[in-house]
């Protein structure tokens, strides 16, 4: 697959970046190399590897999964600039 010009000028529209008319063929040289490792890695024979989510062998920590208020309301209204009967107090903003 090759990227020309106006592919390139079509691309640069949908990803919104603006790309000066000068700039259009070195940005398909570009497309056009990525897509030459693209295709190099499609060339990889990878029959019998299994998927791998890390480079290293290891579980995830697990914990329970308890709904909790998190008991850290004071700390919190702590940083409000104002705050009435356990709550944070904003101005009116409808009429």
């Amino acid at each position: 697959m090759s990227i020309d010009k106006d592919t390139a000028a079509r691309i640069a529209k949908l990803a919104r970046i603006r790309v000066e008319e000068g700039e259009l063929d070195a940005l398909a040289g570009e497309f056009n190399t990525i897509l030459g490792f693209i295709e190099q890695l499609g060339e990889v024979d990878v029959e019998g590897v299994e998927p791998m989510v890390s480079v290293t062998p290891q579980r995830l920590k697990r914990r329970d999964d308890v709904v909790t208020d998190g008991d850290q309301q004071a700390k919190i209204l702590a940083n409000a600039p104002d705050a009435r009967e356990g709550f944070f107090a904003v101005p009116k903003v409808v009429e």
